[in-house]
């Protein structure tokens, strides 16, 4: 049982940082997201997220999506130039609680993001998952930024890790961002989400709300909807503190990121909190530093 454990926590580590796109990526133009912004305005003002953001899940035999919209009140320039670039998409993950490393690597043909994921408590770099990503910048226009990327085969059966981020303008200074992630799994990785589910994630729930409880709170979706649901905020909000630290001092940007991705996530605890916040922070200032020294 102790062996299928850490199978299961490799796997959802994975699962949770793991971000790439589908072999056949989805594109969009910049006219579709503006047009999907002007369709989602009440969404936007009239949601349980304290922030103008949606949020949709979608399950099927074998593939688990997550998508979020969100208005950020940064201009389109400073979101294009901050997240168009490979390094910065490091600075970006590390500050995922599962994360506990990242280094971009370039060569002729291509970029990749050398990751390494596991638990969400201190781990040495040798117990954690490597796993490599590819990252590609589909377009970076004056008016369209879309960045990809991927990952073709995971543990357990997964495969097609993917993470999709758009960005348009939208005015007054503020940017409209779409983050896609998803990935697929066959009959080993259904099962070890089963299990994982039955135990030690039991508790687990997600952000769709599905009706009220006798007390009047929302029930909220649990299973694997639950899951990457969890997943796909957690990647947000990294990127929204990410770029709510840019106009700090260099020195102090590590900290205020990490600050404020933490007290994002405690917006919502029955989804997303896991360890106290000097826990967190003292852990990741320890993974920042490894990013930087280990090659």
């Amino acid at each position: 049982m102790a062996l299928l454990i850490r199978v299961l926590l490799a796997w959802m580590a994975f699962s949770s940082a793991g971000l790439a796109l589908a072999s056949v990526p989805e594109t969009h133009s910049a006219a579709s997201l503006q047009a999907k912004y002007a369709a989602l305005g009440d969404r936007l003002q009239h949601n349980p997220f304290q922030r103008a953001l949606t949020l949709d899940s979608f399950e099927s035999s074998s593939n688990l999506k997550g998508d979020i919209y969100a208005l950020v009140d940064h201009p389109f320039s400073t979101v294009s130039a901050a997240l168009n670039g490979a390094e910065e998409w490091c600075d970006v993950l590390i500050l995922h609680i599962n994360t506990k490393y990242c280094r971009a690597a370039s060569d002729a043909s291509r970029t990749a993001l050398l990751l390494s994921v596991g638990k969400k408590t201190p781990q040495p770099l040798d117990e954690a998952y490597p796993i490599e990503f590819s990252y590609r910048v589909a377009e970076a226009s004056a008016t369209y930024l879309e960045i990809q990327l991927n990952a073709e085969e995971g543990p357990l059966s997964t495969r097609n890790y993917r993470i999709q981020l758009q960005a348009v303008p939208v005015g007054n200074g503020r940017t409209f961002l779409h983050l896609t992630y998803s990935y697929e799994y066959g009959m080993a990785g259904r099962l070890a989400m089963k299990t994982y589910l039955a135990t030690i994630g039991s508790d687990k729930v997600g952000f769709t709300q599905t009706g009220k409880q006798s007390n009047g709170q929302p029930e909220h979706i649990g299973g694997m909807r639950g899951v990457v649901e969890r997943n796909t905020m957690r990647y947000y909000l990294a990127i929204d503190a990410y770029l709510g630290a840019l106009n700090a001092a260099p020195h102090s940007q590590l900290l205020k990121r990490l600050q404020s991705w933490y007290v994002a996530t405690e917006q919502y605890p029955r989804q997303l909190h896991e360890v106290d916040r000097t826990a967190y922070v003292e852990m990741k200032q320890s993974e920042y530093l490894r990013q930087r020294t280990t090659q």
